[in-house]
């Protein structure tokens, strides 16, 4: 950990929580330039930098023992989900009071940062972190069977899914990081083939369908996959999800990968959307689970939101 430099901020010391392989580099690369914008705003700040896939989680909640209530996530998406998994518990309590979160994406290319225009270069991220701005957002809680067979609950504050968009995620953890954004498009070609596209009652607060499901997206936020607009119709402070259920034959995502991208797909007529703050799915053979693009485990799964959980600094 790097000494705090001699500044303050509105929230007191500023502590980020770095990976420095985020972006294939990318994050620790531009981290010096996001230090040096830190410094001339007059931002108090130290620098954690995980040193392992888990890391991040562990080190937002040694912040909170040190005292330290505003902790930015400088990385993509991955480091956000560990972040904030550290900060608040399962059931979505922030784990002290006062906390604050922030985000830069360190040209990670982070999802989560998109929706709020947080996507900036360090010098326009930094502008965000010494300013008063804050704003309360929803989070999810899945509720899933873990890669060992147990029950799990883990928190989300961008988009989950479970079918295709999960088996993606798998795949695409197999492949080197090198390949970039490729080994997304690799692994979502792969993911055609093998998918079960099974006829699955979907339940949501206030009805339920069963169709034969393709990819469930259980969206807070709007972007996932390195920039589709998946879900244009979420608002992270609205107390709803943005569901979506794909039912169209098994390349159905993969073709609609350019609509997507532009949030131009809906809608259509193989989408079945709603808003609510409740989602069940519980397919006769399991189905993978995926969120915040980590893959957690498999079918049942239950999404719940949690209202205005979370402090975020924009």
């Amino acid at each position: 950990m790097t000494r705090p430099r001699p500044s303050s901020s509105p929230f007191g010391p500023l502590r980020l929580v770095v990976n420095p392989r985020a972006g294939r580099g990318s994050a620790g690369r531009t981290l010096p330039a996001l230090r040096a914008a830190l410094d001339a705003r007059g931002v108090l700040h130290e620098v954690v930098e995980t040193d392992g896939p888990r890391g991040a989680g562990p080190a937002a909640r040694a912040a909170l023992e040190d005292g330290v209530r505003f902790v930015a996530a400088v990385g993509g998406d991955g480091t956000v989900h560990e972040v904030v998994n550290g900060l608040l518990t399962a059931e979505g309590e922030p784990r002290a009071p006062g906390l604050v979160f922030g985000v830069a994406s360190g040209g990670s290319g982070c999802d989560f940062a998109r929706t709020f225009g947080l996507d900036r270069k360090p010098e326009v991220v930094a502008r965000h972190l010494a300013s008063e701005a804050t704003m309360e957002i929803d989070l999810g809680v899945v509720t899933f069977t873990d890669l060992g067979g147990r029950p799990a609950q883990r928190l989300f504050a961008n988009i989950a899914q479970v079918g295709w968009g999960a088996d993606v995620v798998r795949r695409a953890d197999r492949l080197p990081r090198w390949l970039g954004r490729v080994r997304y498009l690799v692994a979502a070609y792969a993911a055609i083939g093998g998918l079960d596209r099974q006829e699955t009652e979907v339940s949501v607060a206030h009805t339920s369908t069963t169709v034969p499901v393709v990819d469930l997206v259980v969206a807070n936020c709007q972007f996932f996959g390195g920039g589709m607009k998946v879900a244009p119709r979420a608002l992270p402070d609205d107390g709803k999800f943005n569901v979506q259920v794909f039912t169209g034959e098994r390349s159905q995502v993969f073709t609609m990968t350019q609509k997507i991208y532009r949030g131009e797909h809906l809608p259509h007529p193989n989408v079945v959307e709603w808003q609510s703050p409740t989602v069940e799915i519980a397919p006769p053979r399991p189905l993978a689970v995926e969120a915040d693009g980590e893959l957690l485990g498999r079918t049942p799964a239950t999404f719940r939101l949690v209202e205005r959980a979370l402090r975020l600094k924009i």
